[in-house]
């Protein structure tokens, strides 16, 4: 309680062996300004439930009615009450209180030890290592009752240490947690903790382990869990869904090579590497890269050879080690200009895009790997272009040229089935990373899968006997423009 505040202006208010704030509180309490939320702890009065005060106010409760008291199990990793409203703590008797809308488990136990932090006045919470042995105990209620979390969340953070900090940290984890054991009696508990680290150094089999994130990170494939979540939502929307059969329209050899410009020259535009029409159409029929811009030149060029090429674009993974050759190959190509971009090569540092980090390049294989598991499953052709051109945009693989890979293993799956390949025109350059950001960000497939079916079926519409009635099209359309204002029109 701050003294130097008044009593009705404190959120919380402790009952107290001091005669005047006792006879304060007894007054305002009269007077209908506090009300008494607990045993021993008083508010003012307002509209604001009972449990939501003493939620945010917890951490000042237990200090003040337990002075040393200690945050530990789960509770000492979460922060928080757990979904039934349970918190469990450490002290020096055994005692079960109610709080509104929150349960306090007291434990008996060791209190705090050198390394646990003060948290609050007479707070204290278990350290990192002390926590992780804590969850290690026999717990005989399950789920959000449970003082400890489940050996699959306690592996998810072993692992989440060795994925951010490296292998050494968790080697000092384990020799920290050992120090700790010691002087908390918690023997048993360290025995449990050393043979899951040393499984996920893979010091010893991995067959102690039950989290897939664990497991993947034993044998060599670590990936990133969250972007294996977000890709699983994008795969429930694309399987609950069914999509409307949208055919080739440009079934010649030609058609097909003609409507293949134009999918290069925007693949490439949209990732800021601009060119004229005309000067992109002198590129390609020459083959001759323009002198003054010539690894942009090689980007068209690399591009063009891929996407117009039936033989290659029919070309779709079967296997996962399938699906990292075929990325690296055309990667390979795509970028073959570019030797600092390490052409046909996974990244070997971060990259990220504006506030956007993609996935960190140690995961990159095993992200791939873990995603081809929703691939596979899916069997329509828009769903699997859909999914694969979202699952290599949100990896990044690469140092450079992901978006055009993504684009290019999206076509694929339409090539192979017959279908219409999908352009992402200039005038698209907002709906596209939009769409891709609320996905990415906002973990909602709608708008992205909506915003490619408008951009395939506006693609359907580009077709002709040459290079030059298919850009009258396009122009008509506005898919050229970058105008403020200006949007795609679908010609009749």
């Amino acid at each position: 309680m701050e003294k130097s505040v008044p009593l009705h202006l404190q959120e919380i208010i402790f009952a107290s062996s001091d005669t005047t704030i006792s006879r304060n509180i007894g007054k305002l309490e009269k007077q209908g300004r506090l009300r008494k939320i607990a045993p021993k702890i008083y508010s003012p009065v307002s509209n604001e439930p009972v449990e939501t005060i003493i939620r945010r106010n917890i951490f000042q409760i237990l200090g003040h009615l337990y002075p040393g008291i200690l945050l530990s199990h789960r509770s000492a990793l979460e922060y928080k009450p757990t979904a039934s409203g349970d918190m469990f703590l450490t002290y020096t008797y055994a005692r079960k209180v109610n709080l509104p809308g929150i349960t306090l488990n007291i434990l008996i136990g060791p209190g705090p030890v050198e390394g646990d932090n003060q948290f609050a006045r007479d707070l204290f919470v278990s350290q990192q290592e002390r926590a992780v042995l804590e969850n290690f105990q026999e717990s005989r209620k399950p789920g959000p009752q449970s003082k400890t979390l489940t050996l699959p969340e306690i592996e998810e953070k072993l692992e989440q240490i060795i994925r951010v900090k490296g292998e050494e940290s968790l080697n000092a984890f384990r020799d920290k947690a050992r120090e700790i054991a010691l002087k908390t009696g918690m023997e048993k508990e360290f025995e449990k903790l050393n043979r899951l680290v040393s499984a996920l150094l893979t010091t010893k089999p991995s067959k102690a382990l039950v989290s897939p994130v664990a497991i993947a990170r034993a044998h060599g494939q670590p990936y990133d869990k969250a972007r294996i979540d977000l890709l699983e939502k994008l795969f429930i929307a694309l399987q609950q869904q069914e999509f409307a059969i949208m055919p080739e329209p440009n079934t010649t050899l030609q058609a097909f090579r003609d409507f293949a410009f134009y999918e290069a020259y925007f693949s490439n535009y949209i990732e800021g590497t601009k060119f004229e029409v005309e000067e992109a159409k002198q590129i390609i029929e020459t083959g001759k890269p323009m002198k003054a811009r010539d690894e942009d030149s090689h980007d068209i060029l690399g591009t063009y050879r891929i996407v117009s090429s039936r033989t290659e674009m029919q070309s779709t993974p079967a296997t996962p080690e399938e699906m990292l050759d075929i990325l690296q190959y055309r990667h390979k190509i795509l970028l073959s200009a570019r030797e600092s971009k390490k052409p046909g090569e996974f990244k070997d540092q971060n990259n990220r895009a504006g506030d956007t980090s993609f996935v960190d390049f140690q995961l990159v294989r095993g992200t791939l790997i873990r995603g081809f598991d929703y691939y596979r499953v899916l069997r329509d052709p828009f769903a699997k272009a859909a999914y694969i051109m979202f699952l290599v945009s949100e990896v990044h693989p690469f140092n450079d040229g992901n978006g055009r890979i993504a684009r290019v293993m999206m076509n694929a799956e339409l090539v192979k089935e017959a279908q219409c390949k999908i352009i992402i025109p200039n005038v698209f350059r907002i709906d596209y990373p939009g769409a891709l950001r609320k996905l990415s960000r906002q973990q909602e497939p709608e708008v992205y899968i909506k915003m490619l079916q408008r951009a395939q079926l506006f693609s359907a519409t580009i077709k002709g006997d040459s290079m030059d009635d298919m850009q009258c099209i396009l122009t008509q359309s506005n898919a050229f423009s970058e105008s403020e204002g200006d949007i795609l029109q679908f010609l009749k």
